[in-house]
């Protein structure tokens, strides 16, 4: 059964950027803006904690209003594209994916209205 997601991209914005510093790592910032493209979806921009100076870009849209979609946009290290297929940034972009599928699941009861 397809169900269609039937919260305002504003409110689910906002209950991301309630929600998505409390699944992070300690000391890690995340940004939550809409996806101006995508009414279905939203942009997570992670800022990792620590000397590495990473930052990750993800596009997350909703399949229905239980699944999401999670796809990497962009990696930085201290301002600068970087190489992204490295096991060290792979590692990362897969904890934070994980991170984002948990604060969705967590956001369901918002989600499925």
């Amino acid at each position: 059964m397809n169900r269609d997601l039937n919260i305002d991209q504003t409110e689910l914005v906002g209950a991301w950027q309630e929600r998505l510093p409390e699944v992070l790592n300690v000391g890690d910032q995340a940004q939550v803006m809409a996806d101006e493209a995508d009414q279905q979806a939203i942009r997570i921009h992670i800022a990792t904690a620590g000397h590495q100076m990473y930052s990750f870009d993800f596009k997350c849209a909703y399949v229905d209003s239980r699944e999401v979609n999670v796809q990497l946009i962009d990696v930085e290290r201290d301002g600068r594209t970087t190489d992204e297929r490295t096991e060290p940034i792979q590692e990362l972009a897969q904890d934070y994916t994980r991170h984002i599928h948990e604060c969705a699941q967590s956001l369901q009861p918002k989600t499925r209205q």
